[in-house]
């Protein structure tokens, strides 16, 4: 399989599957949570509060793991995150959805965590795993 046409399916996936497990290191150990999913691409966006432990964790250590998906594929993407609190991804991203944390999208809590995937897996039904690489 080539990689644009594994890309092609990974973006797809990305986009049936809009919940992902998101996970930080603190310290030494991992923390996860649930969040809604954005991408453009295979850059994914998140969006949260700067005074989110989530936040502090990136810049501490910014590598982060994410897995979605469910019977018909599952995708694991390891890559780095970074807090972005550039106007223009934060418009470009916002929604109505944000209203019951942020007041728009000049909240100066409201910021966009920004993932550089450099690893992911995707595994289809049949558990036959791919891989792509940056």
């Amino acid at each position: 399989m080539d990689q644009s046409n594994l890309e092609q399916r990974i973006k797809q996936a990305m986009e049936r599957h809009p919940i992902c497990s998101f996970g930080t290191v603190e310290g030494n150990r991992p923390k996860v949570r649930y969040m809604k999913l954005y991408n453009d691409g295979l850059t994914v966006y998140l969006a949260t509060d700067r005074k989110t432990h989530k936040v502090d964790e990136l810049k501490s250590n910014p590598n982060v793991h994410l897995l979605f998906g469910q019977e018909k594929e599952v995708v694991a993407i390891e890559g780095t995150g970074k807090v972005n609190d550039d106007e223009t991804v934060r418009k470009k991203l916002w929604n109505r959805e944000f209203e019951h944390w942020f007041s728009g999208p000049d909240d100066p809590d409201y910021v966009v965590l920004v993932i550089e995937p450099s690893r992911i897996e995707f595994s289809d039904r049949d558990m036959n795993l791919e891989v792509w690489e940056a």
